[in-house]
């Protein structure tokens, strides 16, 4: 399985998502976590760090090492523990009452069984009733998708309908120059998420449209669900 996240990307990741909401992040998942909180593709420790400064135990996994050294190089970082590993199979030590995965990071596994296995993987790690939380878009409906245009950056996702394969195309004006990095995902509509935590042991809890629980609706975007383990 190739890093996407190395190198360059992981030493970039920071400055690339400095525009996204961390508050609203930790005061959704912070009343899940009071038995620990296990963040799946926990990166540069993003949601990780201020999640544990706010008192939760806090551990995670993750493929990339370039990411987690990046982590490692924050205040905090070293007393994380995270494993190295693929976050659809790699066990960590103990439960708790909370696993989550942010930011579409669940798209990074691009087949159906590696999914349903990071749901298995999650529920094997919950304490009964510790829930998964997972933030993810939702598909397309069109086959070439505009999301992002600045003076820096412009992002393009090409999307599938019959495979649910997407690729994530990033065109970054960097030192002057402009590079291209294509990035393969799955992308995966609710119900079929629903169906993958059943699968699990765990059952839908609630669905927002966003951190704050703005109610989840046709023209949602993105959608943050909430499964409880049964």
């Amino acid at each position: 399985m190739k890093d996407w996240f190395a190198g360059r990307v992981a030493q970039r990741y920071d400055e690339d998502t400095a525009d996204m909401p961390i508050e609203p992040v930790l005061d959704f998942l912070e009343p899940f976590a009071s038995g620990g909180a296990l963040e799946l593709a926990i990166g540069t420790g993003r949601i990780a760090l201020p999640l544990a400064q706010r008192g939760v135990r806090v551990a995670g996994i993750d493929f990339s090492e370039d990411m987690v050294a990046q982590l490692r190089k924050k205040p905090g970082g070293a007393e994380i523990p995270v494993t190295i590993g693929d976050y659809a199979t790699a066990r960590v030590d103990g439960t708790y009452s909370l696993a989550y995965i942010v930011f579409n990071s669940l798209n990074n596994n691009t087949t159906q069984d590696g999914q349903v296995a990071t749901f298995e993987n999650a529920a094997a790690h919950l304490e009964p009733g510790g829930c998964f939380v997972v933030e993810i878009g939702v598909p397309k409906s069109r086959s070439l998708t505009v999301f992002d245009v600045s003076d820096t950056h412009v992002g393009v996702d090409e999307f599938d309908a019959e495979t649910q394969h997407s690729i994530s195309h990033h065109f970054s004006l960097i030192d002057g120059r402009w590079e291209r990095l294509s990035m393969p995902f799955r992308s995966v509509y609710p119900a079929e998420l629903d169906l993958m935590a059943r699968i699990a042991g765990m059952r839908l809890r609630e669905r927002w449209s966003d951190w704050n629980r703005e109610p989840f609706t046709s023209e949602s975007r993105k959608h943050v669900s909430v499964w409880e383990k049964e």
